[in-house]
Formats: structure tokens, sequence, C-alpha cells
């Protein structure tokens, strides 16, 4: 009966660290947005992703994002630093942006996956900028 419950004990813990790698390299790949909601207040906006392309990149701990009108090089803008996965609970530090009110603040998100969709969800408020939102952001896993 004693062995029985080591080898159990044992199964369990084998069986958590492997759930925690795979959501950490889970969320590692290139992801296109592809639908977008911000909740400010009572208004609901859903981001017009017909003419543009949203792309965020993941590695082990740093990730970057770019968005660009598919047909000009107007509007581009990008970011870039590092994050942590801690359970479903991920939190970007933006190092790297030519916005200066957002530059080196943190933004905590909760992230859930179904097949090769991410979706994100987190309050943004940076009193600094006049940002005070709500959003979701959902991706899909682009193949190499």
């Amino acid at each position: 009966m004693k062995r029985g419950i080591t080898l159990f004990t044992i199964l369990l813990v084998l069986c958590n660290c492997t759930k925690k790698e795979a959501l950490e390299t889970r969320i590692e790949g290139t992801w296109k947005m592809i639908a977008a909601q911000t909740f400010e207040g009572d208004s609901i906006k859903h981001k017009d992703l017909t003419n543009t392309t949203f792309i965020k990149i993941i590695n082990k701990n740093h990730f970057a994002f770019f968005n660009q009108e598919n047909n000009s090089n107007a509007n581009f803008y990008g970011g870039a630093g590092t994050y942590t996965l801690q359970g479903k609970y991920y939190t970007e530090t933006l190092n790297f942006t030519a916005v200066e009110a957002i530059k080196n603040h943190r933004f905590s998100f909760t992230v859930e996956f179904k097949g090769d969709t991410l979706i994100q969800s987190g309050f943004e408020k940076i009193e600094e900028a006049g940002i005070n939102i709500h959003i979701t952001e959902t991706y899909i896993k682009l193949k190499k």
C-alpha cells in the first residue's frame, strides 16, 4: 500500500511538471491577431483587422509585436519587452516603444488556449496616457 502511494505521488509530480512546461512552451511562437475588443465604460469597440495585420512573437522570455496596414506604410507601430508566465497569468513589461507614457509599463493578462488559438484578456490602466480599458485579444498561431 505504501509503495502504491509513493508511486502515485511521483506520477502526480511528473504530470504537474509536464503541464507547466507544456503551457510555457505553448505560448512560444508567432501569433496573428484575428479579433480584439476593448471595453471602456459601457462601450465595446471591435478592432477592424480587415486592412491591417497585427503580429505578436513570443519566445522563451521576450515578446515583440507590430501592426501595419496591409497596403501602406502608414500607421505602423510596434513594441517589445520581457514577459513572465505563471500558470494562466501572463505579464508583459513593455521595454521598447515610441510612446514614452507606456514605456516600461507592466501589462497583466490572463491567457487561455483553445487548440491553436490564444485568448489574452486584461485591464490596461495608465493614467499618464489616459488609458483605462479592458481588452480581449484573440490570436491564431502561425505555422512554420
